[in-house]
């Protein structure tokens, strides 16, 4: 049972728009990768394939034993963990690149949290959803099936 109810539900990220979120940040193999609200696991371990120490946080335990079982087939378990927990609790404050995909008023109450944790120079990158004021340096749209929109930012 998870700690508390989940704030939204599971929606996977197609596959291209994970390797454009992957792209967009420019994650490299010196990265450490946080995916908050890391559903399947897929963010993380495909930022894992490409030699990256990724840690994906979840609340629903089912979501996380599902990225474990994940991650083994991918045989990235040595580069990837998950952790269930509220990802507004959590601490990733070691993280050089946080990936997002929670709804607006999740990402306005979440970047407070980012401004203390996080060193200058992080990179984050948000899927559908932007920071309210705090404009993107950059922001690219994707069609899959429907228009997807990422934003990035990098923690002045």
């Amino acid at each position: 049972m998870p700690q508390r109810k989940p704030d939204i539900g599971y929606i996977p990220t197609p596959q291209e728009v994970v390797a454009a979120m992957l792209a967009l940040a420019a994650v490299t193999a010196d990265d450490i990768l946080y995916d908050l609200g890391s559903g399947d696991g897929r963010i993380a371990i495909a930022a894992a394939q490409q030699g990256t120490r990724s840690v994906g946080i979840d609340i629903d335990p089912e979501r996380i034993r599902e990225a474990n079982e994940n991650a083994l087939r991918a045989s990235v378990s040595n580069r990837v963990a998950f952790r269930q927990q509220d990802l507004f609790k959590g601490d990733f404050s070691e993280a050089t690149v946080v990936i997002l995909y929670l709804l607006p008023h999740l990402n306005l109450r979440l970047r407070p949290e980012l401004f203390r944790q996080l060193k200058p120079g992080t990179r984050l990158v948000s899927r559908d959803f932007d920071m309210g004021d705090w404009q993107p340096e950059r922001q690219i749209q994707i069609q899959t099936p429907e228009e997807c929109h990422l934003y990035y930012w990098v923690i002045p």
